[in-house]
């Protein structure tokens, strides 16, 4: 999701005359219109109406769950709108150095995360996992259980590759660098995370986790990990790894549950993250998050 801070969020009330719940001079059928007609997305959808229906509210929960480019979009579209209707009325412009503070916002926006416009539902990373989908990925899981031991790791790759898919995180396929194997990527909330997946039949313990930090380490100082193991971790394990580290850790029971309760990955993604900074654990089990 794009990240709009609380006084920029009130500079795009102040752009956006937003005071009172009205969002310029749309009616909710103009504002449908417009939603449907220049971005392609349904506004009207109950995913922005959690925290209330009026314009104001619907658009402000539009912001925070978009994610950046879909977000841009928007705001530029609403821009466009606005100077238009300035034009056409012949008013003055009412907010005092507009233009240079909405560029400003925006310039903040694209520099913070990558400007690829994601295919399909944009918003797909925070809504609930349907009980076809889960049960479709629940299907998969079960299925690598039958596969002869060496192929499991390889089919486990490939069902991670799914669930990054149904909460659209933009995966990218295991690749290699010079030297070093990685399980794949995947973007959640601007933020970039490499994978590191094991199906063994042993719990991972710190050697593992300490050379997956390495390799992490190596990358841009931004650059996030995700250890999966759908074993789990062993306890000496965790603790010799230490705290602190640019990685969470997730099992396969964090997985199973997940899919049951119809969590977005994505929602597991900040949970953990928030654990790990909270408490800097990298492992903390998703039963204790949910």
């Amino acid at each position: 999701m794009p990240k709009i801070k609380p006084l920029d969020m009130k500079l795009i009330d102040l752009l956006f005359e937003m005071e009172g719940g009205y969002v310029l001079d749309f009616s909710d059928r103009t504002m449908s219109q417009f939603f449907l007609g220049e971005l392609e997305i349904d506004i009207d959808d109950p995913l922005f109406a959690a925290d209330g229906t009026s314009k104001a509210r619907r658009l402000r929960s539009f912001l925070t769950l978009a994610d950046t480019p879909t977000c841009v979009r928007a705001l530029k579209a609403l821009w466009q709108y606005r100077q238009a209707a300035l034009a056409n009325q012949r008013k003055d412009e009412p907010v005092v150095n507009a233009e240079g503070r909405f560029l400003t916002l925006i310039q903040g926006l694209e520099s913070g995360s990558s400007a690829d416009v994601i295919k399909g539902d944009p918003f797909a990373a925070v809504r609930q996992v349907n009980v076809d989908q889960a049960a479709q990925l629940k299907s998969a899981l079960l299925d690598i259980h039958k596969l002869a031991p060496q192929a499991r790791g390889y089919a486990f790759e490939t069902f991670l590759q799914q669930l990054f898919e149904a909460s659209n995180l933009q995966p990218r396929a295991p690749f290699r660098n010079t030297g070093e194997q990685i399980d794949g990527s995947f973007q959640c909330r601007g933020d970039i995370y490499l994978v590191e997946a094991k199906w063994v039949v042993n719990p991972v313990g710190a050697g593992e986790l300490h050379i997956f930090q390495g390799k992490i380490s190596q990358k841009a100082a931004w650059t996030r990990g995700v250890f999966i193991s759908y074993y789990g971790f062993t306890d000496v394990g965790l603790e010799a790894f230490g705290r602190g580290k640019s990685l969470i850790c997730i099992s396969g029971k964090d997985i199973n549950d997940a899919l049951d309760k119809h969590i977005p990955f994505a929602d597991v993604i900040d949970r953990k993250v928030r654990a790990a900074a909270e408490t800097g654990s990298v492992f903390v089990p998703l039963d204790k998050l949910f």
